[in-house]
């Protein structure tokens, strides 16, 4: 099975249809580097009013797409595969020509889960979701709520006496790692090699955008990164293939042996396909967690009314991780492509073209959620946000992350009530996920 054949891997050019919303010349979600200031919020909110469905040019002659912000349209983009194709294009902006792509990494990203539509998605979807049901998630709610502990326990004297220490490195890198590796089935010596891929994976966008803007100047350190970044790359898919494979010949009661013995029209997949079911796993198991638990300690330090009421009424808890993952908005979009001609909210959008959804948008609407920008641990509706996706598509492992962050949370709060994000922060550039690589803390 090749599913990549089936895939146009770049959308129409357009608009083929007159724009019923102006172009907002100053507004480039395309920009990658916008994005280390972190997501462009005050930009969401003029999309919003003065263009929610907006055609938007891309960078290093991409065919374009239609950028969709309001939560409305958001779900029901996400919520008629049938009309907005996952498959057709990818779920993925371009990045410049396909000569200059990462051939095992692009390859890789187009044969995912998440990048099919019906029956073979649902196929694929349903061999996975055994390791994702309140049963099994019991067993993994223990382990989570021990390497917390266990992480904390280690923090605690590199916070004493006013220090600061990275959270990032200390905490949020570590547990969605610890986490994804068990439901897979990891040895706990091979787990501390999928920090370092993560580090690349999250550059990887970078890296294209710097290959893409020729000339670039070959200067020694971009020499070396790119040699790194390969060395890397091709080292994760050689341990996940060598797993996979080896999870055909002695299954074990893990997700690997899920994924390497997943089955799409009676066969099983191609390895090409377990590359691809590889990266998804590993990638997003592991990244949006990491940046939401990062996230949310920056929230609660600008909101210290919401973190005093989380301290003294913990049982507010559940839903206020809801809260956080709507403000953080992890997954910054997901693209879709129109297989026909279709009318959304007044803007006709031809077959073949793109349409790109803005997640942190869609989240921060405040025709949904009134005063969008605040955080409220009370929030009645907290709930309705889309940063999970909707439909078909909605994250499987939604609810891993929730008992992740709600388990940091309730210990972090009740060990370090006193625990602040100082203002030092780094955000990868990256306009796919909001990829916080250094957040320093401290107590007092």
């Amino acid at each position: 099975m090749d599913l990549i054949s089936q895939t146009v891997v770049d959308g129409k050019a357009g608009p083929g249809a007159g724009t019923t919303y102006p172009t907002l010349p100053d507004v480039d979600l395309a920009d990658i580097f916008r994005f280390t200031k972190g997501q462009p919020f005050a930009d969401y909110a003029r999309l919003r009013a003065e263009a929610p469905v907006m055609w938007h040019a891309e960078p290093y002659g991409g065919p374009g797409f239609w950028a969709v912000t309001r939560h409305e349209d958001v779900m029901s983009v996400n919520g008629d595969p049938t009309t907005y194709s996952s498959q057709r294009g990818g779920i993925l902006m371009s990045m410049g020509p396909p000569e200059k792509r990462h051939a095992l990494l692009f390859r890789a990203s187009m044969d995912t889960m998440i990048n099919l539509d019906a029956p073979h998605h649902l196929q694929l979807r349903r061999e996975h979701m055994p390791y994702f049901t309140p049963s099994y998630l019991r067993g993994i709610t223990e382990a989570v709520k021990g390497e917390v502990t266990r992480l904390l326990d280690a923090m605690e004297p590199l916070l004493a006496d006013g220090q600061t220490i990275d959270m990032v490195e200390h905490f949020s890198s570590v547990l969605p790692l610890f986490t994804l590796c068990e439901i897979l089935g990891v040895p706990p010596e091979d787990r501390p090699r999928f920090l370092k891929w993560m580090h690349y994976l999250e550059r990887a966008q970078d890296l294209a955008v710097q290959q893409a803007a020729a000339p670039i100047t070959p200067t020694l350190e971009l020499m070396q990164f790119v040699m790194d970044f390969n060395n890397n790359v091709e080292e994760m898919f050689d341990y996940g293939r060598m797993m996979l494979l080896k999870r055909r010949e002695d299954p074990k009661n893990d997700l690997m042996s899920a994924i390497a013995r997943a089955q799409v029209d009676g066969a099983l997949l191609a390895d090409e396909y377990l590359d691809g079911s590889w990266l998804l796993i590993v990638f997003a198991g592991n990244d949006t967690t990491r940046n939401t638990l990062s996230g949310a300690m920056k929230l609660l330090t600008e909101f210290p009314d919401q973190k005093q009421l989380l301290i003294d009424n913990p049982g507010l808890m559940g839903g206020a991780v809801d809260e956080f993952i709507r403000m953080v908005s992890p997954v910054i979009y997901m693209r879709r492509t129109a297989t026909a001609d279709v009318e959304l909210n007044g803007q006709m959008i031809r077959e073949g073209e793109k349409v790109i959804m803005y997640y942190g948008a869609a989240n921060r609407d405040p025709e949904v959620f009134p005063e969008p920008d605040q955080l409220d641990v009370r929030r009645p509706n907290a709930g309705k946000h889309i940063a999970f996706g909707y439909g078909p598509h909605t994250c499987i492992g939604k609810r891993v992350a929730q008992i992740q962050l709600e388990e940091a949370y309730r210990q972090i709060l009740a060990r370090f009530p006193d625990l602040v994000a100082t203002g030092e922060m780094e955000i990868a550039p990256n306009n796919f996920v909001h990829a916080i690589s250094k957040l320093m803390v401290k107590r007092g």
